[in-house]
């Protein structure tokens, strides 16, 4: 996934023509975000559903060429964290976090 995401960076020169600027891609990740949630209080398809989260993904993993971390290292590093994590009900939902300044 991630060579077809670098290739759609390439064909595009995301590089030299403003595509990987970080505050740029938040922009539009929100606004992804944003389409995400539509679906979900609007009610469309699940398929609408995935497209949109589709989007974000390709987003998200163009944020690791652009800045230049190791996306997959930092995902397990970060669920071997989770894992760890106590959760609690919070408003008669789960919540898994570090319940800081929680009593």
């Amino acid at each position: 996934m991630m060579a077809a995401v670098q290739a759609f960076h390439d064909k595009h020169d995301f590089k030299q023509k403003g595509g990987e600027d970080l505050t740029y891609r938040v922009a539009l990740m929100t606004e992804e975000l944003g389409e995400i949630a539509a679906c979900v209080t609007k009610g469309k398809s699940v398929e609408s559903l995935a497209e949109e989260v589709a989007d974000l993904l390709i987003l998200l993993m163009g944020t690791d060429i652009a800045a230049g971390f190791d996306l997959k290292a930092a995902f397990w590093s970060k669920m071997e964290s989770l894992m760890q994590r106590q959760s609690r009900m919070v408003d008669g939902r789960i919540r898994v976090s570090e319940f800081r300044d929680m009593k």
